[in-house]
């Protein structure tokens, strides 16, 4: 049991992403807060993202959107594009008792964690419920990478945690509304294996994040990645993690943690990673 001083560390989807891939990005992205220069037009991408996101709410809430539709002829194919190929997603089936809610939030404690998840659209009735997620990105991801994804992974692991609905009546469906107005769609359907496999897979994760964050506050660094992986090749913290030279010589002594204000552990105002 908890005791009352202890502070609940929020994590989303992105954050057991990062942690997994490479600890020590993780340490440097939330634990110290360090950011490069953001790129103007990955900026633009996530406004666009957030702007269609906004306006799904909007239409499931019952609020006019034909203001917005009109001002952008970017969401306005996106839209189009789900009215032609999935009418039942804008469109609910009249006189049946079936729950949705759009942008809906769950928590979920577990160790002395509490996990976050945002579903952009949770659909429910008497058998099964259905989660669905709004994607602006230009090209579907492989599946298999999508599957062991900790957004698919963790989304449906904490709507079995915390409703009645057993994890065989849950499903996830990612939706890829393209720039060119065409959509794709990629479903997943859970089992108790795959419900059993996160629990295990969470659990170890999260020790492991005690034991780096004991280790940190004591001035140890989160794990690298081994050296010579590729993803230091397009990685921000390269030259600071010495996995990099620099134009004129190794960052040294930048790596320590000390002087870092661990206060900023709770990253519940986070931006999620995108898949």
């Amino acid at each position: 049991m908890l005791s009352t001083q202890t502070q609940l560390l929020r994590l989303s989807q992105g954050q057991l992403n990062l942690l997994e891939s490479c600890p020590r990005q993780f340490q440097h992205t939330y634990l110290e807060q360090l950011h490069s220069p953001s790129d103007p037009e990955h900026e633009e991408r996530l406004a666009l993202g957030s702007r269609f996101h906004l306006l799904m709410q909007q239409r499931e809430m019952g609020l006019p959107i034909n203001t917005f539709l009109q001002a952008d002829t970017q969401l306005q194919s996106w839209m189009t594009a789900f009215a032609d190929a999935a009418p039942e997603i804008l469109t609910p089936v009249p006189n049946t008792q079936t729950f949705r809610a759009s942008e809906h939030y769950r928590t979920l404690q577990v160790q002395d964690y509490l996990l976050t998840v945002v579903y952009d659209l949770l659909s429910a009735d008497n058998q099964q419920a259905q989660i669905h997620d709004w994607k602006t990105h230009s090209k579907p991801p492989n599946k298999r990478r999508l599957e062991q994804n900790w957004q698919t992974r963790l989304y449906m692991y904490v709507l079995a945690e915390t409703s009645e609905y057993s994890p065989e009546n849950i499903s996830m469906t990612y939706w890829f509304v393209q720039s060119d107005g065409k959509l794709q769609s990629i479903k997943f359907s859970y089992n108790k294996i795959d419900y059993e496999q996160t629990a295990k897979k969470l659990s170890q994760l999260l020790g492991k994040l005690t034991k780096w964050l004991g280790g940190y506050q004591q001035g140890k660094e989160f794990p690298q990645v081994p050296e010579g992986s590729k993803a230091c090749d397009y990685c921000q913290y390269a030259t600071r993690c010495d996995r990099r030279l620099g134009t004129s010589q190794k960052m040294s002594g930048t790596n320590s943690p000390s002087g870092v204000d661990t206060t900023l552990l709770n990253v519940a105002t986070i931006q999620e990673i995108s898949l």
